[in-house]
């Protein structure tokens, strides 16, 4: 019962990804073909607000909600970033949907996305047996 709040905040997500036009497989196609500004309008004001985020927790040192400090600690960068990226951004594009707007679109009755779900849960396994191998 501790975790309703949690499931509240991903409906309510949800909602707003269907609202935002964000889990529409047109406005996905849109941005990839640089046809349309609505979907980098909408990444670039998650950057803004996430930067500006940052800045406040650093600047007034803020605590989470339980009264724990927050700690942001960078990430090392590695060649592996690029290829990552490239190939998540080829699944971006062939199902139309990033993972946050997958679950979006299974509540929203695009019961499809559960194979889109069920590829990215099975690469990110396959990752975690393979990483230690990977240059």
């Amino acid at each position: 019962m501790k975790y309703i709040k949690f499931f509240l905040i991903g409906v309510y997500f949800g909602i707003v990804l269907t609202k935002a036009e964000v889990i529409s497989w047109f406005r996905i196609q849109e941005m990839f073909h640089f046809q349309s500004f609505h979907m980098y309008g909408i990444i670039g004001s998650a950057i803004a607000v996430g930067a500006i985020s940052v800045f406040l927790i650093r600047t007034f040192n803020l605590k989470s909600f339980g009264g724990e400090q927050i700690q942001l600690i960078g990430k090392e960068k590695h060649k592996g970033l690029l290829p990552g990226g490239i190939i998540f951004g080829f699944g971006w594009a062939l199902t139309g949907a990033c993972p946050g707007p997958m679950f979006a679109l299974v509540g929203n009755g695009i019961t499809v996305m559960l194979f889109a779900i069920a590829a990215a849960v099975a690469g990110t396994f396959v990752y975690g047996l393979v990483k230690d191998k990977l240059p």
